[in-house]
């Protein structure tokens, strides 16, 4: 198995779906990568974040009641002959079916996609960044400013990180590692701002659903701000490359950042 084919197995590993020879091959694989089982760990530690030290929130009693009132209260049975009970009963399955078919849609209409909207990249770029807040060890490469960390990424990646801002004061540059956006390798490059942790994701841009809505000038270039789960996220592309940067700075302070990437 390849990384790439590794990294889009992972969930249902950790969540034991996988059986047979894919899964043995998977664990064989998670023991002689140290980068695939860094991801491993890194997606573990999302899963504790987002499941269990997040607060649930138990549904009210007011909407326990509404949700009752509008259910349908089914009908006293009464006896039936055979060809009735037999009709009752497609009748049944056929609401359950339609209701099933109604609730599918709707939540699949709900949830972000991965790779089929803008909205799936935005929260890919959001769970990249949950999983370097996470990682004990989010950074391959510390410090020794941007020509060192572009030497780093020579050989590990099938394209050429194009950043021109090495940091400053008001937004140093952390370090750097080898992660993944959606189907591709990504160059990960981390600042801070204060106390703050932003997360620059650079990556093909070929064969992404870019937005084309509500974005606004950057410069010489064009960019979608938006937000997510608390988080606030900046995607964008110059050239063959794409962009998302995300954080829980400011929009303001998040889109200055973005400015002096792009070169303003």
């Amino acid at each position: 198995m390849t990384c790439a084919d590794v990294r889009l197995e992972l969930l249902g590993y950790e969540r034991r779906r996988l059986a047979g020879e894919l899964e043995r091959t998977l664990r064989a694989h998670l023991q002689a990568c140290p980068a695939c089982a860094r991801e491993d760990a890194a997606e573990e530690a999302l899963t504790e974040l987002l499941e269990q030290r997040l607060p649930q929130y138990p549904a009210s009693f007011a909407l326990k009641r509404r949700l009752a009132e509008q259910w349908p209260v089914a009908p006293a049975p009464r006896r039936r002959g055979g060809r009735q009970a037999w009709r009752a009963i497609v009748a049944a399955l056929a609401v359950a079916l339609g209701l099933l078919i109604g609730a599918a849609v709707y939540y699949r209409g709900l949830a972000p996609r991965g790779g089929e909207s803008a909205l799936g990249m935005v929260a890919e770029a959001v769970n990249d960044h949950l999983r370097i807040l996470a990682s004990q060890q989010p950074l391959e490469v510390e410090g020794g400013g941007l020509d060192q960390v572009r030497t780093w990424f020579e050989g590990r990646l099938d394209f050429a990180p194009m950043v021109r801002f090495a940091g400053d004061d008001e937004f140093p540059l952390q370090g750097a590692a080898v992660g993944y956006f959606l189907d591709r390798k990504a160059a990960v490059f981390v600042f801070h701002r204060r106390l703050h942790t932003i997360s620059l994701l650079v990556f093909r841009a070929d064969g992404l659903p870019w937005p084309t809505a509500d974005v606004q000038p950057m410069g010489a270039l064009f960019a979608q701000a938006t937000a997510s789960r608390g988080f606030n996220v900046l995607l964008w592309t110059n050239g063959p490359l794409g962009y998302a940067l995300v954080s829980d700075v400011e929009m303001t302070e998040l889109w200055r950042l973005g400015a002096k990437l792009a070169g303003v």
